[in-house]
């Protein structure tokens, strides 16, 4: 290995410093785009049927056939895809 004097080192420093300070705000760039895409990834969702049941019946219905559908989920719960609807 050559030897290599202070201002060298320094120079190589500054050089590996700077790409990796460039590689982390490109990864941040890329992260922030990809978060500002899938909005939907950050939104909290109920993760069991109990839960989904629980969080379902604090909605007021609107009407009586919206009550008696409530009524119906209740007593069979369809599962939930993963899509928003």
């Amino acid at each position: 290995m050559r030897n290599m004097n202070a201002a060298e080192r320094a120079r190589l420093r500054e050089s590996l410093v700077g790409n990796l300070l460039l590689l982390l705000f490109g990864c941040g760039v890329l992260a922030f785009l990809v978060a500002a895409d899938r909005v939907n990834w950050f939104s909290i969702r109920p993760a069991t049927g109990t839960s989904i049941a629980m969080a379902r019946s604090t909605e007021k219905p609107r009407d009586a056939a919206q009550e008696k559908r409530i009524t119906t989920l209740a007593q069979h719960p369809q599962p939930e895809s993963a899509l928003p609807q």
